[in-house]
C-alpha cells in the first residue's frame, strides 16, 4: 500500500472514532450542561423553556439514533483531518 492510502485509511478511522466519542459525550454530558447557558447573557433567552434537562443513556437515546448522530460529525472530522494531513478524499 501507498503511503497516501496509509494515511486516508487512518483519516477514517481517527474521523469517526472522533465521532463516536463526540456524539457520546454529547448525549450523555452535553445534555447536562444545557442549564448552564441560561447565564450566559446573550443567548440565555433561548433556552429558558428547558426546565430540567439531563444526559441520557445510549439504551434510551437509541443505538440507531446515536449513530445518525455520531457519523456527521465523524465526516466534519474527515474534512478537517482531510485538510491536514492532505490526504486529497475531498477535491479541491
Amino acid at each position: 500500500m501507498s503511503s497516501l492510502t496509509i494515511r486516508r485509511i487512518i483519516v477514517w478511522v481517527v474521523s469517526m472514532v472522533l465521532g463516536l466519542v463526540a456524539g457520546y459525550g454529547i448525549i450523555t454530558v452535553g445534555f447536562d450542561l444545557l442549564p448552564v447557558l441560561h447565564y450566559i447573557p446573550l443567548i440565555g433567552f433561548l433556552f429558558e423553556g428547558i426546565k430540567s434537562p439531563q444526559g441520557i443513556s445510549l439504551q434510551e437515546y437509541g443505538i440507531q439514533y446515536y449513530l445518525f448522530t455520531s457519523i456527521p460529525i465523524g465526516l466534519v472530522f474527515v474534512i478537517w483531518l482531510d485538510a491536514f494531513m492532505d490526504t486529497r478524499i475531498l477535491p479541491d
